[in-house]
């Protein structure tokens, strides 16, 4: 059975990967179909026949960025609790996240515009989900911010990673302090070494995570 695309299918692709592009480089807000229409070299009319608002396209944008995290979930929630089980989910977020950074660095940079929109409001659904999984059942107020700063952390790396590219003209962090040498020509530390450390970070805060009856024996 092939399992090539269809062209409807590939279209829609096309879209949210250009549309993407042009809300990264405009912003959100900024950024207009006729634009993203332009761009792809369609009509508006054509646009339409897939995405009838930029709502539409956001909402495709987060499907696609949410993947990752339904998976991560449908993986964890049937599985009793254990620190195994919470760095396993931390990882696979980490995974995910990693290889959507295009991604994350949209819904990072267009927070104000998504925060109340139905995709915004999906994501942060899957996100409350994703943390309690991580902290487990009768976690205590402490153990679920450690929760949610470990996986934010990943986001963190991002922020972080564009905030360096800006300071260094668009070549990416120095790293000269990074005792790891891990920078390259142009002094930027690449993405996989940025996303290897925010993983670690991220499990560094997770592992302080104890339930309740594990505290309690000692």
């Amino acid at each position: 059975m092939s399992t090539t695309q269809s062209p409807r299918s590939d279209t829609r692709a096309r879209i949210l990967t250009v549309a993407l592009e042009l809300f990264s480089e405009q912003g959100y807000e900024q950024t207009s179909l006729r634009e993203i229409a332009d761009r792809l070299g369609v009509t508006k009319a054509a646009l339409y026949y897939h995405f009838k608002t930029k709502d539409d396209i956001v909402h495709g944008i987060v499907q696609s960025m949410a993947a990752p995290i339904d998976e991560a979930i449908a993986w964890g929630e049937h599985r009793p609790w254990s620190p195994d089980l919470r760095d396993e989910l931390v990882r696979r977020f980490a995974q995910g996240m990693s290889e959507r950074a295009p991604l994350l660095r949209f819904f990072h940079e267009n927070q104000p515009a998504l925060r109340d929109s139905p995709a915004g409001l999906e994501f942060k659904q899957r996100m409350l989900a994703m943390i309690r999984l991580v902290h487990g059942p009768g976690a205590s107020f402490q153990d679920r911010l450690r929760a949610t700063m470990a996986l934010f952390s990943i986001n963190s790396a991002m922020f972080l990673l564009k905030q360096d590219s800006d300071d260094c003209g668009g070549n990416g962090p120095r790293g000269a302090e990074d005792p790891r040498g891990t920078e390259d020509e142009a002094g930027a530390v690449p993405l996989e070494e940025t996303m290897a450390a925010a993983l670690e970070v991220a499990l560094e805060i997770s592992a302080l995570i104890e339930p309740k009856t594990a505290a309690a024996e000692h």
